[in-house]
């Protein structure tokens, strides 16, 4: 079911309701770049789980306007107004890669919503004190980023030249991945059904614009609007130490901040194993009296 939601300043955001629509609601929030068409469990196990997902087009990808220099806590708005929009009083939410940072911001600024959140691969604040921000990150992250930070007029006519070429080509986005993938994470990446989703995904993402890469990297590298350690409710963080995209070094050092979260951490795993993960974080999301996800 996907409908268009009007958000509180007026723009349009396009979001997907799957699964059981009268199950027990999670919003699921997209990586970097990506879209409402993402990883996620199959609709028949959602319905067995009675589960309804949402997810939604942050601004400036797919079907959703975009809202320039917006910051990641901007997403704590968006998703009340889609909750209310639907009619959903509570939620949990999760998020995995470029949307975990997000996850964390519902948690800290509208916990009267949230019943449990978690964080897949996720980054910590670029400001993070203590923390080897770039310690173990791929070379291609991490010129991206510092970009973000150091020439954002750069890092935009990039981005806006290789989302055109990977509109042509969805393909292009992967083969360039490939060459910092680990092992673990071309296994996944390898799967047909997985490389068609993902394909999907990423052609859903970019089909507008650039936008919604851009201020996502603009914005993981500028204050986040909430500090992690005034999150309240119950956490779960989880990573895969081989992770090349997010260091398992982030997690770490959210585990450290967030009161009461938990982290599981995965060593053998890389970034892509989230998705196998998702399942089993969305039963820990779901039943209070699930114990932490374990491989």
């Amino acid at each position: 079911m996907r409908r268009r939601v009007r958000a509180a300043d007026g723009r349009h955001l396009m979001v997907e309701r799957l699964g059981d629509p009268r199950g027990r609601p999670v919003f699921l929030l997209h990586g970097t770049p990506g879209s409402r068409l993402g990883p996620a469990p199959r609709g028949m196990v959602l319905y067995q789980s009675r589960t309804q997902l949402i997810t939604y087009d942050r601004p400036g990808y797919g079907g959703s306007d975009r809202l320039a220099g917006r910051s990641v806590c901007d997403v704590a708005q968006d998703v009340r107004a889609i909750a209310d929009e639907l009619g959903l009083d509570r939620f949990a939410v999760v998020g995995r890669s470029g949307g975990a940072p997000h996850a964390l911001a519902c948690a800290a600024l509208i916990p009267d919503r949230i019943t449990r959140t978690a964080a897949l691969v996720t980054l910590a604040p670029r400001d993070a004190v203590g923390l080897d921000w770039f310690e173990g990150m791929a070379a291609s992250n991490v010129l991206e980023y510092t970009s973000a930070s150091n020439d954002p007029a750069g890092l935009t006519e990039r981005f806006i030249l290789r989302s055109a070429e990977i509109r042509k080509d969805p393909i292009r986005l992967l083969n360039d991945l490939r060459r910092e993938l680990t092992e673990s994470d071309r296994m996944v990446v390898k799967d047909t059904g997985v490389r068609s989703m993902l394909l999907r995904n990423y052609q859903e993402a970019l089909r507008t614009s650039a936008y919604g890469w851009i201020d996502d990297a603009l914005a993981f590298c500028s204050p986040w609007g909430f500090d992690p350690a005034d999150i309240v409710g119950q956490v779960m963080l989880w990573h895969g130490e081989k992770d090349v995209f997010s260091p398992v070094g982030h997690s770490r050092w959210l585990a450290e901040r967030i009161p009461g979260a938990t982290a599981v951490l995965e060593p053998a795993a890389a970034h892509f194993d989230a998705l196998h993960a998702l399942p089993g974080i969305l039963t820990w999301l779901l039943d209070d009296g699930a114990r932490s996800p374990r491989p």
